[in-house]
C-alpha cells in the first residue's frame, strides 16, 4: 500500500478531534466524530510543491495522523476495523483560511477552503506494525521553528472510533486516507516556506510552498 497517493479514492477528513485546537479557533468541542472529504487530487507525496493558489491569502498547515485503508470495508464493528488498517502516514490538512472563515460566516458548505490541489500533503506509507495509533508522537515545522507538536493520544476520538463512525455510513476502499484531526498550531504559510512534518525516529517528509 505504499502508493496509496495514487490509488486511494477519497481523504476523510475529522475535525475538531484535539480540544485546544477547537477552543483556538472558538469551536465548540464535538460530543462525536464529524468529517468533511478531500478529493484524490488533493494528494501531494514527500517533496512536492503545496501550492499557494491565487483564491487564497491565508494558507494554514495542518499536522494529521493519516490512517491508511488496506481493504473494502463497509459496517464494520469497532472491534474489527483495526484488520482493515495497512498502515499510516504523517500528513498536512492544508487549510485557506481566510476562505472557510468566509463560507462559515455565510452558512455555506467550505469545501473550496479545503479542497485545492496539492493541499493533502503526505509522507511515506508506514506499516501498521510500527505504529501503535494511540501513542503516536508528530511535529510539524515551518523553516526550522516547531509550530505543532503532539501525541495522538490527546485525540478525543480515537482511530477506531473513528473509522467505525465513518464506515458505517461511507464505504472505505484500499488506498484511502482518514485523516484524524489536528491538534493546536496551526497557523500561516508562505510562498518560500519549507514545511517539515515528522513522527520522530519514524518518518519524515518536506514540502515546499510555492
Amino acid at each position: 500500500m505504499k502508493d496509496f497517493a495514487k490509488i486511494g479514492s477519497k481523504i476523510v477528513c475529522i475535525g475538531r478531534n484535539y480540544a485546544k485546537h477547537a477552543a483556538e479557533l472558538g469551536n465548540q468541542v464535538p460530543t462525536e466524530p464529524f468529517y468533511f472529504i478531500k478529493p484524490n487530487t488533493c494528494f501531494l507525496e514527500d517533496g512536492g510543491d503545496i501550492l499557494f493558489h491565487d483564491i487564497t491569502t491565508n494558507l494554514h498547515h495542518e499536522l494529521e495522523l493519516g490512517v491508511v485503508i488496506g481493504k473494502r470495508m463497509s459496517k464494520v464493528p469497532k472491534d474489527q476495523v483495526m484488520e482493515y488498517v495497512a498502515g499510516y502516514s504523517v500528513t498536512i490538512d492544508v487549510t485557506c483560511r481566510d476562505l472557510q472563515e468566509k463560507c462559515k460566516a455565510e452558512r455555506k458548505p467550505w469545501s473550496i477552503s479545503k479542497c485545492l490541489d496539492t493541499h493533502c500533503a503526505v509522507g511515506e506509507f508506514i506499516p501498521a506494525e510500527k505504529l501503535q495509533h494511540n501513542d503516536v508522537e508528530m511535529v510539524l515545522t515551518v523553516n526550522g521553528e516547531e509550530k505543532q507538536h503532539v501525541n495522538t493520544r490527546e485525540m478525543l476520538f480515537d482511530v477506531p472510533t473513528l473509522l467505525e463512525y465513518v464506515n458505517r455510513y461511507i464505504t472505505l476502499l484500499p488506498g484511502d486516507l482518514v485523516q484524524t484531526g489536528t491538534p493546536e498550531g496551526v497557523g500561516p504559510m508562505n510562498k518560500g516556506d519549507v514545511v517539515k512534518v515528522s513522527i520522530p525516529g519514524v518518518s519524515e517528509a518536506t514540502f515546499n510552498v510555492v
